[in-house]
């Protein structure tokens, strides 16, 4: 009975007299598999801490330091794997952002591009000049979105749509307010 702490043990030391690469390819494929999920864009930091990890255990080995590279290498595939799980959450999250926002964005613009035609029969061109051109640049903006979204690059699509809606808003209340009949302008 005493012999199996000692066959343990004596199993243990044997394990680390030689460079873990088992360890080291199944850490490489999680690099690897959280890349092809996003990890890199989606979850920066886990991804950055497994290939560090993988890193450290490749000096390990060269230092023929087997149970530290081990270690490493058991941490790499640990964070790559978060990073993987991560990286999809924040995907589907920005994803679902985007998607929202595109949404309220074409509901806006198409409200502006029924209004616009209006206030140009009654309205000077300079009065429309700058919502005119925050109208189109919205549009513009929304159509490179678009691609960023077919290409699933949403993190891109996203900046692009920043402050979208709010130039597309401000543009509509200059054109309300322009189209009001002077009384009601006064007593704003």
């Amino acid at each position: 009975m005493r012999r199996w702490p000692v066959l343990l043990l004596a199993l243990a030391m044997s394990a680390c007299a030689e460079p873990p690469h088992k360890e080291m390819d199944q850490a490489q494929g999680a690099i690897d598999a959280a890349r092809a999920a996003g990890a890199e864009r989606y979850a920066t930091g886990e991804y950055t801490a497994a290939t560090t990890a993988l890193e450290n255990s490749n000096d390990a080995v060269a230092a023929r330091d087997y149970r530290l590279a081990l270690n490493y290498a058991l941490e790499s595939a640990e964070h790559a794997q978060n990073a993987a799980r991560l990286a999809a959450n924040t995907k589907a999250q920005v994803r679902a952002e985007v998607e929202r926002s595109m949404a309220e964005i074409a509901a806006l613009l198409a409200q502006a591009n029924m209004r616009l035609p209006a206030a140009r029969r009654r309205l000077p061109a300079r009065t429309l000049r700058q919502p005119s051109a925050d109208i189109a640049s919205a549009n513009a903006d929304v159509q490179e979105a678009g691609e960023a979204v077919k290409a699933d690059d949403y993190l891109t699509a996203l900046m692009q749509l920043e402050g979208v809606k709010e130039r597309i808003e401000k543009a509509l209340a200059t054109i309300e307010e322009a189209m009001a009949p002077p009384a009601a302008r006064r007593r704003r």
